[in-house]
């Protein structure tokens, strides 16, 4: 064995050797494990985010394979999106040659850093071999009316001229850009995701033990369901033949307190109504410069309530009385039916309104401690009471209200927050919609027979809105297959969203003519651990859970959830660096390169190119090897929690590796031993190896390489006094359960103890039950207070145990008597303290 470790020697060779060997290729046979991290978009680079998902993943999958498991741990490419068509429009790159390019480099880098990745199995999204199934899919569901096409107000990126989804505007802004969303009026393609949302909803409970609870809130939120009640409100004159508005409301507790009429400025009747009540000019005004505003600025809760009266008015049911229509910033038209009825007294957004216009409030739901003044109230009143003012419903309480109202007055209705999803984009780099416009058919679908339909390279990239596609007539020309006479192809492109929301399906049977192969569906799926950030809870996650089901109902696979089990990972986090005059600086910048300023610390924020804070993976395994680098990012932090980036703990985990390699080599060179009891060192070495698995099968990565320290530690202590056996098994040990995070030295270790071999197709060791047993541990009994006796269990003995074999202890007993237990305090492995009376 080597006197020095060379990870820059040793890591490309085991490389070599478990791809010769096919080690990770998946068969489906026995127990399976299909292991898999979101696939990443090709931006060129892997970035230390990058590595830590990965590299939870690689553990889970190699321990898998070592227990036996059938493993699919697969990868592939988000390759389609607005970062290669801008970078295109840029650099004067091809989008396609752009993503070749990026993903041969990072391929290159997940190669050097040893991931068990079954590379036979690798998918690219803007092939035409994977998008194909994607337009069969967009043909399947047009046919089965879950894809149409409708006029639609939308968020609009002017930067990226394209249409973007509400999931995809974040404070007002694009999601990839930054910049400011506008809202446009526009023609675009929706899959019908509504249809399936009490269905998404509901099994959200199915997911309670696999998913984080914040994921499983955020998709509550989202979906947004609302039970209540739909009223109808008379018009007072009737407009475009109609005689009334329906509303949707939570609290029809509160009718009786409706004193005015909130509309969306999208609201179809908005118009008639400002033209019957002398206000179209100020109405059409106000909505213009509304409507140029993004929805999330709309509803934000500090955005100043501003409206415009309409002129006309409805009545309301349950009072008689008329009361004015407004139109309202905050009013969306997707929310119930785009109509609000307005109760200030019991409403916050309502009541600023109302202060703000001078309009009137009545209050009918009282505390039970008190009575409401609306002249003095500064805040609306929004919790349960009683009712008041509300005709015979008067003292009825309100939750118990809310169905009688309805009951009189109106329609038990389910409201979802949900809308159904936008999937249009006005971009070259995205699947291709596959339908065709014909002046006599319609929108025809392209016959199944005819796909794909292939994105033609020849396009005009600039900055020009709309698609480039639109100015592409020899791809925009076409025939309707219906009638044959000239048509139109339809020019957006899929939202890549589409594209991340099946690919895991495609990993099971990549080569097949189907989406996916029957058997080999049936077989691999569900995904049995998902791992990605949370930054997906809402937009991959939903689509992903709502696209299963549609292929469900397609007969394409059995399952609904495609991913059962969800494990998160937190921030990869390192203080910022920065010049006051000219902003961030590279870590390794020691002075200001414009004005040789020291820099400023800042503080720690997620590792960004933007904020420079950033550490070059490729550089941390050039100076200290793939090993080190994927252990120290598994050991600084549990894997849900942020991760802190430290170059000193980086430099301890090269040091860890380094110490058992000498302590390898020295077993392997001179077989040392003593003649010592043996006991110790072999407890240690099998409650390492329970300890190990236990913690791995929990995620707890950085615990179960403390174990493997502490071994490390315990063997050179005992190396020269425990037999040599003992000294050989726990190196042999240390090396097995080293490997599914440092695999290279793992292996290289696993060679020079004389294994003919791979240790990536060796078992995991089984460990002896009563060696890796824990000492018994002393639990103190207090009595009201007071140290009465003293009991040996197990460590992990539960409260029942305890108190059960306190109760029964000689010592304890006569201070308990015939008096009765009422309070229990227990403090596992250390205290039972005992209340009696």
């Amino acid at each position: 064995m080597d006197e020095r470790y060379q990870p820059s020697r040793i890591e490309p060779r085991w490389q070599r050797a478990w791809e010769e060997a096919r080690v990770f290729s998946a068969r489906p046979q026995g127990r399976k494990r299909y292991v898999l991290e979101m696939f990443p978009y090709p931006s060129g680079r892997l970035h230390m985010g990058h590595v830590r998902n990965y590299s939870i993943g690689d553990v889970v999958a190699r321990a898998a394979a070592m227990r036996g498991d059938s493993v699919l741990h697969p990868i592939g490419w988000d390759a389609f999106g607005l970062p290669a068509e801008n970078a295109a429009i840029e650099a004067g790159v091809h989008p396609r040659e752009w993503t070749l390019s990026n993903v041969a480099n990072m391929r290159r880098q997940m190669r050097r850093l040893g991931y068990s990745y079954d590379w036979d199995r690798e998918v690219l999204t803007c092939e035409p071999a994977y998008y194909r199934f994607e337009q069969r899919l967009f043909v399947d569901m047009f046919e089965r009316d879950l894809a149409y096409r409708k006029g639609a107000r939308v968020n609009f990126c002017p930067r990226c001229a394209t249409v973007l989804a509400n999931e995809q505007v974040e404070d007002g802004r694009c999601w990839r850009c930054g910049t400011e969303v506008q809202g446009r009026d526009l023609v675009q393609w929706f899959f019908r995701i509504t249809s399936y949302a009490e269905e998404l909803l509901a099994d959200l409970d199915e997911l309670r033990d696999g998913w984080p609870e914040q994921v499983l809130a955020m998709q509550r939120n989202w979906i947004g369901k609302s039970v209540g009640a739909k009223i109808r409100f008379p018009l007072e004159r009737p407009v475009e033949g109609q005689d009334a508005l329906d509303v949707f409301t939570t609290r029809p507790d509160t009718l009786f307190g409706a004193t005015f009429m909130s509309l969306a400025p999208e609201h179809p009747l908005l118009p008639a109504l400002a033209r019957q009540g002398g206000k179209a000019g100020e109405v059409d005004a106000f909505c213009k410069r509304i409507l140029a505003e993004d929805r999330a600025r709309r509803t934000a809760e500090d955005r100043e309530k501003e409206g415009v009266f309409s002129g006309a008015s409805c009545i309301n049911p349950a009072t008689g009385d008329a009361i004015p229509i407004w139109v309202a910033n905050f009013v969306l038209p997707e929310y119930g039916t785009g109509a609000v009825m307005a109760v200030p007294a019991h409403d916050q957004r309502d009541f600023e309104f109302a202060r703000k216009y001078g309009l009137s409030m009545r209050v009918v739901i009282e505390p039970l401690d008190g009575s409401l003044d609306p002249a003095t109230m500064a805040a609306a009143y929004v919790d349960p009471g009683t009712m008041v003012a509300s005709g015979d419903f008067s003292g009825m309480p309100s939750e118990e209200g809310k169905r009688a109202v309805t009951a009189r007055h109106g329609n038990e209705t389910v409201n979802y927050r949900l809308r159904d999803w936008l999937i249009s984009r006005q971009r070259y780099w995205g699947t291709p919609i596959p339908m065709i416009h014909c002046d006599a058919c319609g929108v025809v679908p392209v016959p199944r027979a005819d796909l794909p339909v292939v994105l033609p390279e020849d396009v005009q990239l600039g900055g020009a809105g709309g698609s480039p596609l639109e100015r592409h007539e020899l791809f925009r020309q076409a025939r309707c297959p219906r009638c044959a006479r000239e048509a139109r192809r339809e020019t957006d492109t899929m939202d890549t969203f589409v594209n991340s929301s099946w690919y895991f399906l495609r990993y099971c049977s990549p080569k097949s003519d189907a989406l996916v192969d029957a058997k080999e569906g049936a077989f691999w799926m569900p995904v049995d651990q998902y791992i990605g950030g949370i930054e997906h809870a809402v937009l991959h996650l939903l689509y992903s859970r709502f696209l299963t089901r549609v292929l469900r109902d397609l007969g394409h696979v059995k399952i609904a959830e495609p991913f059962p089990r969800l494990l998160t990972q937190g921030m990869v986090c390192m203080p910022t660096r920065s010049c006051p005059e000219h902003g961030w600086l590279y870590p390794e910048e020691k002075t200001c390169g414009k004005c040789e300023r020291p820099p400023v610390a800042g503080p720690s924020a997620a590792m960004s190119k933007s904020k420079k804070n950033v550490v070059d993976p490729e550089a941390l395994i050039e100076r200290y090897g793939a090993d080190t680098a994927r252990l120290f990012i598994l050991f600084a932090a549990p894997p849900e929690k942020d991760l802190e980036w430290n170059d000193a703990a980086v430099e301890g985990m090269h040091r860890f590796l380094l110490r058992v390699w000498r302590l390898v080599r020295r077993v392997v060179d001179e077989r040392p031993g003593g003649s010592g009891d043996a006991a110790p060192l072999r407890r240690k070495t099998h409650k390492t190896i329970r300890k190990v698995g236990d913690d791995v099968a929990r995620f707890h990565f950085n615990t179960a390489i403390s174990a493997l320290m502490e071994l490390c530690n315990t063997s050179y202590e005992q190396i020269d006094a425990a037999p040599a056996e003992a000294v050989a098994e726990a190196a042999r040990a240390l090396v097995v359960l080293l490997s599914p995070f440092a695999p290279h030295v793992a292996e290289e270790m696993w060679a020079a103890l004389g294994e003919k071999t791979l240790l990536a197709r060796a078992p995991w060791p089984s460990y002896d039950v009563e060696l890796a047993k824990d000492e018994r541990v002393t639990f103190v009994v207090q009595v009201n207070g007071r140290v009465r006796g003293r009991i040996e269990m197990e460590p992990d003995a539960q409260e029942p145990d305890v108190l059960s074999a306190a109760l029964a202890d000689s010592a304890v007993r006569p201070h308990i008597g015939d008096k009765a237990v009422t309070k229990v305090v227990f403090v596992p492995g250390r205290l039972l303290s005992l209340v009696v009376s």
